[in-house]
């Protein structure tokens, strides 16, 4: 999952593609197709067994953990963009060089929107990577 924040340049070339990773569910098609397939007279070792289970367990808690990461990146983006209520800032991208004062932030698509009002206009919708100076 991506979140936004200040100074960070959207879609980054740092996300792992979405086909590198491998569910619980996978694995466990994996391991159960392995069992199914094995030689009869000559049956998994157990010290393969049990170590292919420590790499299930391993992956579900990497799993668990990415989620808690995923949540805490979200709290700590919605408080970058409550604290930049009142504050003056300036855009890259499209606006590249505007500076105008944030005057509110919406949640209505589950990510932190910014409402940046400047002397000429107001810009709606403004993600916090949009953002490349506060002052």
């Amino acid at each position: 999952m991506a979140v936004d924040a200040i100074g960070v340049v959207a879609n980054a070339a740092t996300d792992v593609p979405r086909n590198a990773l491998i569910s619980q569910e996978d694995f466990l098609k994996i391991l159960l197709t392995q069992l199914r397939f094995q030689d009869p007279l000559k049956p998994v070792d157990n010290e393969q067994f049990v170590a292919q289970l420590a790499q299930f367990s391993a992956l579900e808690i990497n799993r668990q953990q990415s989620e808690k990461v995923d949540s805490l990146l979200t709290i700590q983006a919605t408080n970058q963009a409550i604290a930049l209520v009142g504050k003056q800032v300036e855009l890259r991208g499209a606006q590249a060089g505007t500076v105008g004062n944030v005057i509110a932030v919406s949640f209505s698509t589950g990510e932190a929107r910014l409402t940046v009002q400047t002397p000429a206009t107001t810009f709606v919708d403004v993600h916090l990577s949009d953002i490349s100076l506060v002052r």
